[in-house]
């Protein structure tokens, strides 16, 4: 006995397919998709992961820019609305800062943010990217954690005295570096979703405004306000997005009546692999 008739099936080698048969011998209806699974075992001779797909859709709340291997199935949490929900939070509190709300203007109230949200839990949740296997996640999340822990360094007040120590700065406290960081990672999201593209545009036009602010001084020591001003709105913007990208990662069917759409690109699959037409 052939190794189809082993398995109850009944081949037909004209149309390549492959019908499961009934206790009567007799083929008996099948849906679309029990077809193409069928078929997609034939070709591939039974094997455990047969007509299944192995490519995961880029999609904004798991924060992964590009069509992964399915290695195995995810055994853990997504952390990357943990790590973006961080992200938010201090993006927002120092933007406020920058646009001078209610007056305020020394970045002191963002230190401990900094230190123990943005820094220490965006660090450890890029970390948990790594452990599912994201790798712009993992990049770009610990690069940010890290940027807010050096930012809080330098600004926490009487503890390590770095500003005051300083005797010539280039006047941007780095801020044009992060900028730099943040344009590449906006390379990397141009075929993801239109939340997580926004996200990192606003947050490159907020560093730049900053940066240019810094360099742009209207007195010494006394940075360009209007420059300021416009890097806080583009902050805030940044802010926002990345709670939405969060919400849209952590609201499922069994815990929300609301599914946050992310937007599905025109492009995004313009240079895939194609399917194999007998899949589609």
């Amino acid at each position: 006995m052939s190794a189809e008739a082993d398995r109850d099936v009944i081949y037909n080698p004209g149309t390549k397919s492959s019908l499961p048969t009934s206790s009567d011998d007799e083929p008996h209806a099948m849906s679309r998709d029990e077809r193409q699974v069928a078929e997609a075992a034939a070709r591939y001779g039974y094997g455990p992961f047969a007509g299944r797909r192995q490519q995961l859709k880029s999609f904004s709340n798991s924060f992964q820019p590009s069509v992964a291997q399915a290695a195995a199935p995810r055994q853990f949490a997504n952390p990357a609305p943990l790590g973006l929900s961080a992200f938010a939070l201090t993006t927002f509190v120092l933007s406020l800062i920058n646009m001078q709300a209610r007056g305020t203007t020394a970045p002191n109230i963002v230190v401990a943010s900094a230190f123990g949200y943005g820094g220490l839990v965006q660090l450890l949740a890029g970390m948990w990217e790594m452990a599912v296997g994201n790798t712009f996640g993992a990049t770009a999340l610990s690069s940010y954690g890290g940027f807010w822990i050096s930012y809080a360094i330098i600004f926490t007040p009487g503890g390590f005295e770095i500003m005051s120590s300083v005797t010539e700065v280039d006047g941007a406290s780095g801020l044009n570096r992060g900028g730099l960081s943040s344009h590449n990672h906006a390379y990397f999201t141009f075929k993801t979703s239109w939340p997580s593209i926004l996200l990192f545009l606003t947050l490159d036009l907020a560093f730049l405004m900053l940066a240019v602010a810094h360099f742009q001084e209207t007195s010494p020591g006394k940075v360009n306000t209007p420059l300021t001003k416009a890097g806080g709105f583009f902050g805030l913007l940044a802010a926002f997005l990345a709670w939405y990208n969060a919400v849209a990662g952590i609201a499922t069917e069994e815990n929300s009546f609301v599914r946050y759409p992310v937007g599905p690109l025109p492009w995004a699959n313009s240079r895939r692999p194609k399917a194999d037409p007998e899949m589609v």
